[in-house]
């Protein structure tokens, strides 16, 4: 999505036409229009980006941005694991040169915030009838996703969880204290933030959708490093919007989500409530 946008980009400014560009590159037209409109992605090769990039006089930089992106798309662990569906390799690659991810979470804890019991318990109750060892890689994968969180510069992280999400209990009640344990620790990293939006705050910005994510990481100075997207995690597929417009929204949906919530102070008290009734 990053390289298809980059190089229209770069076309565009060059004021070319996909046809002068597939001449000039010696590539076929089909060529150009797959690689400016995110199809096929796993067949991107760097000679060929290079090849545009440098048919619609793209500088150094701008050329090195396009050939990273498509290395780490090539390097990703997620790229080969037997769990890691393919509507989810797009999330990972973004996740992996985010700057910052904001998730609002209506019902379950994030994958990047859940313990391997959570994770287990919820993959068992989504994966009916399926082996045990299908459903340990699948928590696997989602265990290797957190280390983002690790990594430097550190992925900073804002989470918005609906206190329904603190209410269902998923696997048991010793799950659930050990998850809200967790919450209560990972959120007092400096690069996280966790923040409770109670049912007593009623109606809010979100309405009735579901869980989503804004990704982003934002370079003034140069564009094609830039990246805004939005994921919406839906039953078997995923929906990824980049379209500025719905962006934005989603990006006001959750600032409004944040005014509505607990205080990032008042959400560990609220966490801390929520273990004490479960241990009662």
């Amino acid at each position: 999505m990053q390289i298809a946008r980059g190089l229209k980009a770069l076309r565009t400014r060059a004021d070319l036409t996909q046809v002068e560009v597939a001449k000039r590159a010696g590539v076929s037209v089909g060529t150009v229009n797959r690689y400016e409109t995110w199809q096929d992605r796993a067949k991107l090769r760097i000679p060929t980006v290079r090849a545009l990039a440098d048919t619609c006089g793209a500088t150094p930089q701008e050329l090195e941005t396009l050939i990273q992106l498509v290395r780490n798309q090539e390097n990703g662990w997620w790229m080969d694991h037997p769990a890691v569906p393919e509507v989810m390799d797009p999330l990972m690659s973004f996740e992996d040169v985010a700057a910052y991810e904001h998730v609002f979470a209506n019902a379950l804890v994030p994958g990047l915030l859940q313990t391997p019991r959570y994770a287990l318990a919820l993959h068992e109750a989504q994966n009916v009838r399926t082996e045990a060892d299908v459903i340990a890689d699948k928590v696997d994968a989602r265990l290797k996703r957190q280390a983002i969180l690790e990594r430097s510069p550190a992925l900073h992280l804002w989470v918005v969880l609906d206190d329904a999400v603190l209410r269902r209990c998923v696997g048991s009640t010793d799950v659930m204290v050990e998850q809200i344990d967790h919450l209560q620790s990972v959120a007092q990293r400096p690069n996280v933030d966790v923040q409770v939006l109670q049912f007593a705050a009623g109606a809010h910005a979100a309405g009735s959708g579901g869980h989503f994510l804004i990704l982003g990481r934002d370079d003034e100075g140069d564009p094609l490093n830039s990246m805004n997207v939005v994921y919406l995690e839906l039953h078997r597929r995923g929906l990824y919007l980049d379209a500025a417009a719905d962006v934005q929204s989603y990006k006001l949906m959750f600032d409004y989500l944040r005014s509505q919530a607990a205080d990032t102070s008042a959400s560990l008290d609220l966490l801390a409530a929520a273990r004490r009734e479960l241990t009662r």
